[in-house]
């Protein structure tokens, strides 16, 4: 059994729903079976944990290579279901996991501002619309607000955006910019 089982069986959900008094808005949308792509804003570390509640289906997170540097770290990443991804430098392997993923009927998440560092100007990378684009999964655009405020004290309002229908095909430069200022576009307005 990996740890997000056992988190589930503990409680964990309902736990970080209450510690955050998560509001959660369209979490229908979200489809119950097959793959798809979840792609969230990023403003905290917290953020796939809350993001954990928006589905009883395991979402597999990509996560920064930096992270599974330390052996302990990421032994726990990976039980959590998480895959290192090397940001910025079209991390072939980690696309091809997380096709693959998608492909077996799993969720996906994916945060495209790349960091939750509030410095500056944070650009929306095109991971995820590549990653549509390549399997013809659908990107489910996600809004969090207010997950940098501290536990207990803040209220988290997650708003599931509708589903954006990709039609599978070569994830060219343009393609991928479009549909990428489509879900920015998309998660922003949610």
């Amino acid at each position: 059994m990996n740890a997000y089982a056992l988190l589930h069986r503990a409680g964990f959900r309902p736990f970080v729903r209450r510690l955050y008094r998560v509001e959660i808005v369209g979490g229908h949308r979200i489809p119950e079976s097959g793959g798809c792509i979840l792609a969230a804003n990023h403003e905290s570390v917290v953020d796939p944990f809350v993001l954990g509640v928006v589905t009883p289906r395991e979402i597999r997170y990509m996560a920064k290579a930096d992270l599974f540097r330390n052996r302990a770290l990421a032994a726990a990443l990976r039980s959590l279901g998480a895959f290192p991804v090397e940001r910025g430098r079209g991390d072939v392997g980690a696309v091809a996991e997380a096709a693959r993923l998608v492909g077996a009927g799993h969720v996906v998440g994916i945060f495209p501002q790349g960091t939750s560092k509030q410095h500056g100007e944070r650009p929306w990378h095109r991971g995820a619309a590549r990653l549509a684009l390549q399997t013809g999964a659908p990107i489910v655009p996600v809004r969090m607000r207010g997950t940098r405020g501290l536990p207990g004290r803040t209220r988290v309002r997650i708003v599931v955006g509708e589903p954006i229908d990709v039609e599978a095909g070569k994830p060219t430069i343009v393609a991928a910019r479009t549909l990428t200022e489509r879900l920015e576009r998309a998660v922003l307005a949610a």
